[in-house]
């Protein structure tokens, strides 16, 4: 509970005494460039492999004559919208994004750099946490459509070679019975996984103490929690977003 109470008064401090807004203008856009560009590559390639993988599995189980062929585009939509590209892709963005927000909080705090910023009377705080969490937030909904295109992609590439689905079938199940309110709940889920990373990394990086190998450890207990947060946080969106 302590541990708690101090994040929260850490997030807190995030709009005490702030600086000029052209200031975290330039910051904002640094970290939105190093966050989206920064991890694009790896969020296509793992969600075209997601998708791919998925679309084979499933048309491996569909193994009754009595199910059409476009039901296979239709649950790898689903499960790519729903959760493989919010969830799984915001546990990948835990462990590259959230471990170098701590790493890099962690080292500036052991190498007094943080203290320095307090001496010259700026909050250390919003200076440097608050542009990380702001970039992530414009930056991870972005990455979520990315992943979900690329996977639908990826899904589609290899159930035409496989020849597991006709390009047909693969978009009428991709329009077959659609709910636009999946997409809404996505980008919240994302909105919301994303302050979750960005936060508690930026945390455990801020509040490091000793050397080098108390960095590390700050970057492991920060993807640990994120990704605790990830999971608890899902479980309670759907609950309050989707249950009738």
């Amino acid at each position: 509970m302590a541990e708690i109470g101090k994040y929260f008064m850490f997030l807190g401090n995030l709009f005490v005494n702030r600086e000029a807004f052209r200031t975290y203008y330039r910051l904002v856009m640094e970290e939105c460039v190093s966050i989206g560009l920064g991890s694009l590559f790896l969020v296509a390639l793992v969600a075209t492999f997601m998708g791919a993988v998925t679309t084979v599995q499933t048309a491996f189980n569909m193994v009754s004559p009595l199910i059409p062929k476009f039901v296979i585009s239709q649950v790898v939509r689903e499960m790519t919208v729903l959760e493989l590209a919010p969830t799984i892709i915001a546990i990948i963005f835990a462990g590259k994004v959230g471990s170098s927000m701590s790493g890099l909080l962690g080292t500036m705090r052991i190498t007094e750099q943080i203290d320095a910023l307090e001496v010259m009377g700026i909050n250390s705080v919003s200076y440097l946490v608050l542009p990380k969490i702001i970039a992530s937030i414009l930056m991870y909904p972005m990455l979520v459509i990315v992943a979900g295109v690329c996977a639908l992609l990826g899904g589609y590439i290899v159930g035409i070679f496989a020849e597991v689905i006709t390009p047909n079938d693969y978009v009428v199940g991709l329009r077959y019975s659609f709910n636009p309110f999946t997409i809404t709940f996505a980008l919240i889920k994302s909105v919301v996984f994303a302050f979750l990373v960005s936060s508690i990394s930026c945390y455990q990086g801020y509040y490091t103490h000793g050397g080098a190998l108390e960095v590390g450890v700050s970057s492991t207990k920060a993807v640990t929690n994120s990704v605790i947060a990830i999971l608890i946080s899902d479980y309670l969106l759907a609950q309050l977003l989707l249950a009738q």
